[in-house]
Formats: C-alpha cells, sequence, structure tokens
C-alpha cells in the first residue's frame, strides 16, 4: 500500500512541477516571441497561469494530506512538508490576490504610462518572482524527493 501511495505522490508532485516549468518557462515566453498581438499573448499566459495554479493548489494540498496521513508529529518534523506548505500558500497568493489585481487593472485599461500600467508591471514582477520561487520550491522536492533517502 506505501508502494502505491508513493507512485500517487511522485506522479502529483511531476504534474505539479513539471507544469510549472513547462508554462512558465517554455509556454508562456514563447507566446510572446512568437504572436505579433502583446494583449492576446498575455490573455492566452494568464489562461495557462490560472490552470497551473489550480493544478498546483490541487497537487499541494493531496500531497501535504498524503504525508499527514502518515503521522502529524512525524510530518510536521518534516522539513519537505513545509516545503510543499510554503509552496502552496505562494501559490494561493500567487492565484487568489495577484491575478485577480492584475486582472482588475487590464479591465481599466493598461495605456502606456498610465498609473494602471505602473501597478500591473509592479504586481507583475511580484508574481514572476513568487513563481520563480514556487518553481525552485518543487524543483528542490523533485531533486530529494518527497520522503528521506528518496529521489525521483
Amino acid at each position: 500500500m506505501r508502494r502505491m501511495f508513493t507512485i500517487g505522490e511522485r506522479i502529483l508532485l511531476t504534474l505539479w512541477v513539471g507544469g510549472m516549468w513547462s508554462i512558465g518557462y517554455m509556454a508562456v515566453p514563447s507566446l510572446f516571441y512568437t504572436l505579433d498581438d502583446r494583449q492576446l499573448a498575455g490573455e492566452l499566459a494568464g489562461q495557462m497561469f490560472s490552470i497551473i495554479y489550480v493544478v498546483g493548489l490541487g497537487c499541494c494540498g493531496l500531497l501535504i494530506v498524503s504525508a499527514l496521513a502518515n503521522g502529524v508529529p512525524q510530518a510536521l518534523r518534516a522539513w519537505r512538508v513545509w516545503v510543499l506548505v510554503t509552496a502552496l500558500a505562494l501559490l494561493a497568493i500567487s492565484f487568489f490576490v495577484f491575478q485577480p489585481m492584475m486582472q482588475e487593472l487590464k479591465l481599466q485599461g493598461l495605456r502606456e504610462g498610465s498609473e494602471q500600467a505602473s501597478q500591473f508591471a509592479k504586481l507583475h514582477g511580484i508574481s514572476s518572482a513568487v513563481y520563480l520561487a514556487t518553481s525552485l520550491l518543487g524543483l528542490i522536492l523533485v531533486v530529494f524527493g518527497l520522503r528521506r533517502g528518496e529521489s525521483v
């Protein structure tokens, strides 16, 4: 039974982290490189990020539940669980705070030099840094595994 959990955990980790790296560092840059319409590229990118945030929230949540199922005291002492909790918090902030704020600014119009464009640029920078941090947390889990002595 433990082996089935391990395989399921690896699949969840692969889906989440692979998706983050694929979307954030391959697909979205390709959109902006390929499409002449930056607004369309931004809309598509926003949709892709929304999808991977939902995937990440689900996968991280399930991975945390799986770790807690093995014993709460043991899970709370494991640095890997705290990496997952941190990643989950960052994903939630990105999805429930930054994305709606950026969407609202887009709806107001982002004319070059406007206050909205300036606020959007700041939020975009912060959001990008949070995305990078979350991607790196996921990569740490891939490299070191979800459990002691296990690498994926």
